[in-house]
């Protein structure tokens, strides 16, 4: 692999000519002996498929990974395979999780045949109380009889809205049918706002012209609220879903990838009346800078900023808006092989699906062969036994606001000035840079954290 500059990375990910001058300016680029190429790549598996992962995390943290591997490098860095495991077991689970995946969105197609037509849904299909919604002509978009509705070129598309006796042969009916008709009815209303955010999502990009890809998106996106009855769909997932359906051709996998990644990161959509999704994160967050940072943290709190609620969208979406598709990429997969955790796999695997939180430090390795299995981030919080929670996201947020501090103290009279000083970052973030200074700002916060 030669190095490769920015323009080149960006021609595996093509904008839309039209939309270049809107796009942040693309940073990254791929180093020869330090990004993760398809040759090390290759080279980090023995001949009967176990990877080497101490030396793949290495290349990684060091320099990310070419475009060519991403999408199967990204499988192993979120828990999807066993890096101990074999070429041949590795490929009977992904035939088992493909057939799984094809089950459930056959239930779902036995719902909203809309699922799998290479089409998708933009307007809603029922009322709040489940009641078929009609188009101006007084027919209805979608109707018991299979009545057609629009898709968002105007084509029709047969969609059925009766649920009685279309999961008669499935698992997933419980005994309660009054709570299955209820699930039913909260995933139809979702349908049309998932199809709503697909086509805003990564829209400068030509990948996303293709309407069969922002379909391909809508059916990941759509079996996966089917699946999550606790979350369903919250605005922001086609965010973090995106990059997966654009990496993995093969849609199946795309969707494990994506509920790996949600392992990660589904407390962050968990919203309620009294409570936002990232609130614990935003708590650790003021935390954070309380500790290592107290004047700024008391500066924010007099500006009624003290929860952190300016910081939302750059933890909910990890930075999406505020780095090129290229450049967030690159943070991503560096975040994830630096907290990487070799239990992650197992504890996956677990039937009870356990947070992530709940698993990483149940076993903490002895010897200093083991812990280079684990990220550098992780290794740190293994040493002192800090709160999983504090996720390197949180402390790349804290690091921003250390480097703006000068501003932030100087020129914020208000919640606006914050808002407008932090909105400068979009497009002007050196991602490796940002890196090294939120594992900076970890450290010390470690290191003050423990006098107190």
């Amino acid at each position: 692999m030669k190095n490769s500059s920015s323009e080149e990375l960006d021609s595996y990910y093509p904008v839309r000519p039209e939309c270049l001058a809107d796009v942040p300016k693309t940073r990254f680029k791929a180093r020869v002996g330090k990004t993760l190429s398809e040759r090390r790549w290759k080279a980090a598996f023995s001949k009967d498929g176990y990877l080497d992962i101490a030396g793949v995390l290495r290349r990684i943290q060091r320099g990310g990974i070419h475009p060519s591997i991403k999408g199967a490098a990204w499988e192993f860095l979120l828990g999807c395979f066993d890096p101990e495991s074999t070429f041949v077991e590795r490929n009977q689970l992904r035939q088992r999780r493909r057939e799984q995946y094809a089950a459930w969105k056959s239930e779902c197609q036995k719902i909203v045949p809309v699922i799998g037509s290479g089409k998708f849904i933009t307007s809603a299909i029922v009322s709040d109380d489940g009641q078929p919604i009609t188009s101006d002509d007084g027919q209805p978009i979608a109707s018991d009889d299979g009545q057609p509705i629009a898709s968002d070129d105007g084509q029709p598309i047969e969609c059925a809205t009766s649920t009685s006796n279309s999961h008669d042969n499935s698992d997933a009916m419980p005994a309660d049918n009054g709570d299955f008709e209820k699930k039913v009815l909260q995933w139809k209303l979702s349908l049309h706002q998932i199809g709503l955010d697909v086509v805003r999502t990564d829209r400068t990009l030509v990948f996303y012209e293709n309407e069969a890809n922002q379909a391909k998106l809508w059916d990941v996106l759509s079996v996966y609220a089917w699946m999550d009855k606790d979350i369903g769909y919250v605005q922001g997932m086609s965010d973090i879903c995106s990059p997966m359906i654009i990496l993995l051709e093969n849609e199946a996998d795309a969707y494990w990838c994506f509920e790996r990644a949600m392992r990660r990161l589904r407390e962050n959509f968990k919203c309620s009346t009294d409570s936002i999704g990232v609130q614990s994160q935003l708590s650790t967050l003021a935390q954070i800078v309380k500790t290592v940072d107290p004047k700024l943290h008391q500066h924010l709190e007099e500006l009624d900023g003290g929860e952190y609620l300016f910081a939302f969208r750059m933890l909910m979406v990890l930075f999406r808006r505020e780095f090129s598709f290229v450049d967030s990429l690159y943070l991503w997969e560096v975040m994830w092989a630096m907290e990487y955790n070799p239990n992650i796999y197992s504890s996956y695997d677990d039937k009870r699906q356990p947070l992530l939180s709940e698993l990483l430090y149940d076993d903490k390795p002895n010897d200093k062969h083991k812990l280079k299995e684990y990220g550098k981030f992780e290794r740190n919080n293994l040493k002192t036994g800090a709160e999983p929670n504090s996720a390197l996201s949180v402390f790349l947020v804290a690091s921003v606001l250390e480097t703006k501090h000068r501003r932030l103290m100087k020129e914020a009279k208000g919640l606006d000035d914050v808002v407008e000083i932090l909105g400068e970052i979009s497009g002007n973030l050196d991602a490796r840079k940002a890196l090294d200074e939120a594992l900076k700002v970890h450290k010390k916060y470690l290191k003050q954290a423990k006098k107190s």
